[in-house]
């Protein structure tokens, strides 16, 4: 345990946010702060999310699928190979990220945060 730190900041499961918009990002950041998650990171490019990966690490992630005109595959192939479960969030449909995320947990947007967070509890309790 960190001097300071109390065993309910440890026990909060640590999110890595990736999302090039930064009011949605900010907006997430509130939402699943005030649920309690605690944030590992926000990330508006595949580098960057990439190094707060290898860095600082997290407990899973939410991530969009189009990062400014980018894929996110690069981070969803990072947080597989890391065993890290995430949620992929997209405005477009399922069927159009099939190719690049099979499998994951998908919200198209917009979502509710209600349902995002029941997402992201349901994939984090699978690890």
């Amino acid at each position: 345990m960190n001097p300071g730190s109390s065993p309910t900041e440890i026990a909060k499961p640590r999110i890595l946010i990736v999302e090039d918009e930064p009011m949605l990002a900010y907006a997430l950041e509130e939402s699943l702060t005030e649920e309690g998650f605690a944030i590992a990171g926000v990330a508006s490019r595949t580098e960057q999310a990439l190094a707060m990966i290898a860095t600082a690490g997290c407990d899973g992630a939410v991530i969009d699928m189009n990062l400014g005109g980018q894929s996110a595959a690069p981070i969803a192939a990072e947080l597989r190979a890391r065993e890290i479960p995430f949620v992929v969030v997209s405005g477009y449909s399922k069927a159009q990220q099939l190719d690049t995320f099979p499998g994951e947990c998908f919200l198209q947007k917009p979502y509710r945060s209600g349902d995002l967070i029941s997402a992201l509890r349901i994939v984090l309790a699978r690890q």
